[in-house]
């Protein structure tokens, strides 16, 4: 059952190590919520708890005014004290006969966490932004075999999606402070979210991961946000931090492209007409969408002239790998990204340290697009070049028959890609480059990458 939790400032619970179990008042249940308000207990409170070899108990505090509840379990022969941390706290052990107040006992695993997954940020417009939750199922790439190999047409739709979690989507400007609440699911889910969620459905990305995916309208321009993915009310992932772009930034969204399932931020293309908010699938116009996929067709098939399978092909890569990796860069570059430089930049401790410049190019009103097939647009606006990397993991996932050549950033490759940010520029150690990714939680982008 799913109540709604609230803790209020009075609620304060402390059992002693001479607690009996006669003063227990309630049992809680196995791999269930129990949620209390002052007003609803003795204060101090006993519960009883299920006998189990191993036993979780875990506490979440709801209110942001009663972080000075303090919590004793007692497993029948010792007395612990759940110690809280940003408005959370977990015990495990063995439980015999005991008592204890919290808000849910388990016994398989912490109910209340923060995971160490982050949540995804796609892009934003000035008042629109793109959101995944953490990945919660990878879907495993058919591999080909002998003597039928084949690969997935490239306009294959979706595969059923695995069950999901219950994701809840969390978004406020850095000023309402959501950092200094509680931790806690319940918690965050009383604090007041900002914007329109105007989709909310589930994807799978390239990588192949599942991921809840929002799409938020009715954010304001040159807004600095906080955002939290809830899972299940009670495993909180976040915060990462995102800026919207300013007022005149003029490139639509385009996302929910099965073609290009990593495909999730702001183009140079005119506004969908109304009332489309941004381009997907069934609104981005047919001479981009046939001439991209006409590649990929062609590409697969010559791929399939070439024996797919291990023994022939390689003992780290499959055909199945190289298309993967051919699409993610087909995507890339076929579908140029909008973006303008940050105001401000931060880094992991809180400082406003310079951090590197991305790899932006501004292109002039009416400059001739990137990609022919793209109309030629009547605003300026700053296009974001793709990683080199993009290009490398082709060229490695690929044989060499197929002629795949990157750019070598000693000539001029980063006049059509961004160089050094993930790997380092001269000698490509991976994850050495400046920053070491594509972008980061707090918000910095520097090439366009999945």
């Amino acid at each position: 059952m799913r109540i709604t939790p609230l803790l209020q400032i009075s609620f304060l619970c402390l059992l002693s190590a001479s607690i009996t179990f006669a003063q227990v008042q309630q049992s809680l249940s196995l791999n269930s919520l129990s949620t209390f308000s002052g007003s609803s207990i003795s204060n101090p409170a006993t519960f009883g708890l299920p006998a189990s070899s191993s036993l979780t108990v875990s506490v979440a505090i709801c209110s942001s005014q009663a972080t000075s509840g303090r919590f004793f379990l007692t497993n029948g022969s010792d007395v612990f004290e759940i110690q809280l941390n940003t408005g959370f706290g977990s015990w495990t052990g063995q439980a015999f006969n005991n008592a204890s107040l919290l808000v849910a006992v388990s016994d398989n695993g912490t109910v209340h966490e923060i995971l160490d997954v982050l949540p995804l940020f796609g892009d934003s417009t000035a008042n629109q932004a793109i959101l995944f939750s953490p990945p919660f199922a990878f879907e495993a790439t058919p591999q080909p075999t002998y003597p039928n190999y084949t690969l997935p047409l490239a306009n294959s739709s979706l595969p059923d999606a695995p069950p999901s979690p219950t994701f809840d989507l969390v978004i406020a400007p850095l000023s309402a402070q959501l950092t200094s609440l509680p931790q806690t699911g319940c918690s965050l889910a009383n604090a007041t979210s900002t914007g329109t969620v105007e989709l909310n459905n589930t994807w799978l990305r390239g990588s192949g991961d599942w991921r809840s995916q929002w799409f938020v309208d009715g954010l304001s321009p040159d807004t600095n946000y906080t955002a939290y993915v809830i899972q299940d009310d009670v495993k909180v992932s976040g915060p990462i931090y995102f800026v919207t772009k300013s007022s005149s930034f003029p490139c639509p969204l385009v996302y929910s492209l099965p073609y290009c399932p990593s495909t999730a931020y702001a183009v140079p293309l005119p506004p969908p007409q109304s009332p489309a908010l941004a381009y997907d699938a069934a609104s981005l116009p047919t001479n981009i969408s046939d001439p991209l996929l006409q590649y990929m067709t062609n590409f697969t098939t010559m791929l399939l002239t070439f024996g797919c399978g291990r023994d022939l092909y390689s003992p780290l890569q499959t055909c199945s790998d190289c298309r993967r990796e051919y699409r993610s860069w087909l995507c890339d570059v076929s579908f140029p990204r909008c973006s303008e430089p940050s105001l401000t930049s931060s880094d992991s401790s809180g400082s406003n340290a310079q951090a590197p410049l991305s790899a932006l190019q501004p292109q002039p009103s009416g400059a001739t697009p990137r990609n022919p097939f793209f109309p030629v647009v009547n605003y300026s606006y700053t296009s974001l070049l793709p990683c080199l990397e993009v290009c490398h993991a082709v060229d490695r996932a690929c044989p060499y028959f197929l002629g795949i050549s990157c750019p070598v950033p000693q000539f001029n490759a980063d006049a059509s890609y961004g160089v050094g940010f993930i790997d380092s520029g001269e000698s490509g150690v991976v994850g050495h480059g400046t920053t070491g990714a594509a972008q980061d939680r707090w918000g910095n982008l520097w090439c366009n990458g999945n």
